[in-house]
């Protein structure tokens, strides 16, 4: 089999857009350079804000301040990207509700079309509308012109729609939902789930000399998606869980109240409090907690990459907070060249299409009729993207290599950077 990453030192000498390919596919061999790297095909992983319609990203109207040229323009419409042989559907929003941020995303795979030297593929770009019923008459028409395997929707519904259609044909889809529920066999999630962010943050503070972990947990759909993996990390790491208080969203004082006990004073019997909060609301939570007289020097507190704003960077509660998150700097890169080839800010979730799209093009070019399989798609070294190495499991959710922040003095650093090689598949 090819071996398209080399040792470190090759790595140094390669240009930027071969160095992209060739991370893209990190099962074709040992990349790293190290004897371990070589025996196990290396994974490498993720990034940003785990929330299931990006509402905060600037609309196709709506100019970023400071940043010249912000509107969002779509790239050379059309139903198509490139004309290969290869047949891939791309399955967005752009016209209904999200249609913004799936122009954008559109655009993204334009770029990473480009970017991979015109790749043997054809994208066929469809409309789904923003609605399930959309996202299944899409789908349809895609795999009737020929479609091998669905890259999107956007939307929970729509990946279910989409996926229901797939299946009939036996083809896989790569959705960009972060919605857990809508993964499955052959329904992969390429996007920010909570698990690997929680997984990360706690297995850091676990190595850091935390043992007894209380949390803050809003009563949300992500809230009860974070709060069982939290439990079911804390348990796998050898910690305990001292206490759980949830809240109505942006009204966290009863509940600090409660919890008081365990997080504040000297018989405070917790070291870490988790908090996976927005940073809509977790300012609300952070003054409660200051009026409680709870100290983050005591008790650190932890979070998942929801906390990635630098508005938060400044609460006083979270002075010492630990999250865990991306490495910024493969979305910096990213971000820069779309503003030049598009003259606008990409929203966080466009890194997910491109990712698709390169993943499509590089595994076109090395895996034959087996391009798409499941045991291609699940290869447990994973793929290394813009947001760092993922992989995809077999029940269809994705893990990620992140990099836990600290946030200290109106800035978040890295204290522990994301690793270059995902643990071993099961551990």
């Amino acid at each position: 089999m090819t071996r398209l990453i080399g040792a470190p030192v090759r790595l140094a000498r390669v240009t930027a857009l071969s160095a992209l390919m060739c991370a893209a596919l990190l099962p074709l061999g040992g990349c790293l350079g190290s004897d371990d790297g070589r025996r196990r095909p290396p994974p490498q992983a993720s990034l940003a804000p785990p929330v299931e319609v990006p509402q905060a990203v600037p609309s196709a109207a709506t100019p970023v301040p400071g940043v010249p040229g912000s509107v969002t323009p779509m790239a050379s419409p059309g139903p198509r990207i490139g004309g290969g042989s290869v047949k891939v559907a791309l399955v967005l929003p752009l016209t209904g509700q999200g249609s913004a941020v799936g122009t954008a995303m559109r655009n993204a795979a334009q770029l990473a079309f480009e970017e991979a030297q015109q790749p043997d593929l054809t994208i066929l770009v469809e409309d789904d509308r923003g609605t399930p019923d959309g996202a299944r008459d899409a789908t349809q028409e895609a795999l009737r012109q020929g479609a091998e395997i669905v890259l999107g929707p956007l939307f929970a519904g729509s990946v279910q729609s989409a996926a229901a259609v797939a299946k009939t044909s036996g083809k896989p889809v790569i959705g960009f939902s972060t919605d857990v529920t809508v993964a499955a066999l052959n329904v992969y999630l390429l996007s920010f789930l909570p698990q690997p962010e929680v997984d990360r943050v706690v297995e850091d503070s676990v190595a850091g000399g935390k043992r007894s972990f209380a949390a803050l947990i809003p009563e949300t759909a992500y809230g009860n998606a974070v709060e069982a993996a939290f439990r079911e990390t804390v348990a796998r790491r050898g910690a305990r869980v001292a206490a759980v208080e949830r809240y109505p969203a942006g009204a966290p004082g009863p509940a600090v109240e409660r919890l008081a006990r365990v997080i504040t004073g000297p018989g405070a019997t917790a070291d870490a409090l988790f908090i996976p909060d927005t940073a809509e609301t977790l300012p609300a939570v952070a003054a409660a907690l200051t009026k409680a007289g709870f100290s983050p020097a005591r008790v650190r507190p932890v979070g998942t990459a929801l906390w990635n704003e630098p508005a938060l960077f400044a609460l006083p509660a979270l002075q010492g907070g630990h999250f865990a998150a991306p490495d910024r700097s493969g979305f910096s890169a990213f971000s820069g060249r779309y503003q030049a080839r598009f003259g606008a800010v990409p929203p966080r979730v466009t890194s997910l299409t491109y990712d698709a799209v390169t993943l499509a093009a590089a595994l076109a070019r090395q895996y034959g009729s087996q391009r798409f399989a499941g045991a291609t798609l699940t290869n447990g070294a994973g793929f290394a993207g813009v947001d760092g190495t993922f992989r995809f499991r077999p029940d269809g959710q994705s893990e990620r290599a992140l990099a836990v922040y600290e946030i200290r003095n109106n800035a978040a650093t890295v204290v522990s950077p994301a690793p270059r090689v995902l643990a071993k598949p099961g551990l």
